[in-house]
């Protein structure tokens, strides 16, 4: 049994399309077949049942699929010991993590001194496909992400501000409701097809204000120069996040009862309890102490 025909059918049954996993893989639709039959004549019982019009796991193939998934991930771990000197992970980052990525890191380190690190930043549709294609071990991200053969942990909270601009009609007031927000006027948000989860995540608290939708923002610092033109509109990022990108023409407000996002860690579904246990609580909330250190 090759690790080979593992790997498509895993990839099969995550798509339930042939054509859909081919292109995941990179290689032809006929290829892809012929392994997945070829397993099923190795193991003497059909994994997928097939027609024109759909494609489903079996009771087996359910079976097999799990047991799969552990062969591929040992196998992985095998390689990586084979091909790197050092432990490597390699982690899909979220813009306005820079002191939490940096807290998790050296915690991290403490438990694996030689471990190394990269960093990569993705768009969140991409950090979570190449978590699933194994691009990379993990990924963290705002909200709740999900996805097939994806395992998701919350980690830790962040308050969110108001960011308004400076000739906003509430700019002066020290706190502020999302009422008064949905009021003066629309609710500027992040755009879907660049951050899924956060944009979710932001309109479930900002929908029992009533708030008028506007046109969505872009992405990184884009967000705060677009506020900064909008004298009515108005969004939320996380505390600080405005702030620190010096520009002149915004404000940040906190918001009154307070409202915080979720920061989460996604890995594969592959990863062992107890490393995905070890990351979590790396990014977890830091104490004050762990923030003044950090």
């Amino acid at each position: 049994m090759e690790l080979r025909g593992l790997r498509y059918f895993v990839t099969v049954a995550e798509e339930l399309h042939f054509g859909r996993a081919a292109e995941r893989l990179h290689i032809v639709q006929p290829a892809v077949s012929q392994q997945v039959a070829r397993l099923e004549r190795e193991l003497g019982t059909r994994l997928l049942d097939r027609s024109s019009r759909h494609v489903r796991l079996t009771p087996a193939g359910h079976r097999v699929l799990a047991a799969a998934r552990e062969a591929l991930a040992a196998a992985e771990r095998v390689r990586a010991v084979v091909d790197a000197p050092a432990t490597r992970i390699r982690v899909g980052t979220a813009p306005g993590l820079t002191g939490r990525l940096e807290l998790a890191l050296r915690r991290l380190q403490e438990c694996s001194p030689d471990l190394e690190v990269q960093l990569f930043d993705l768009p969140v549709p991409e950090r979570l496909s190449a978590v699933t294609d194994g691009l990379l071990d993990l990924a963290v991200a705002r909200g709740e992400p999900s996805g097939p053969g994806l395992v998701v942990r919350p980690a830790w909270s962040e308050q969110l501000h108001a960011v308004v601009s400076d000739r906003h009609p509430l700019v002066r007031r020290s706190s502020v409701r999302l009422s008064a927000l949905a009021a003066a006027g629309p609710f500027r948000p992040p755009c879907r097809d660049t951050d899924p989860p956060w944009r979710d995540a932001l309109a479930r608290m900002v929908a029992p204000s009533g708030a008028r939708m506007g046109r969505p923002v872009g992405v990184g610092e884009a967000v705060v120069a677009e506020m900064g033109a909008d004298p009515a509109g108005w969004t939320l990022l996380p505390a600080g996040r405005a702030a620190a990108s010096g520009a002149s023409r915004v404000r940040e407000i906190p918001i009154d009862p307070p409202v915080t996002v979720t920061g989460s860690v996604v890995a594969p579904s592959s990863t062992t309890p107890g490393c995905l246990a070890a990351v979590v609580d790396a990014f977890r909330d830091a104490d004050l102490s762990d923030l003044a250190s950090a």
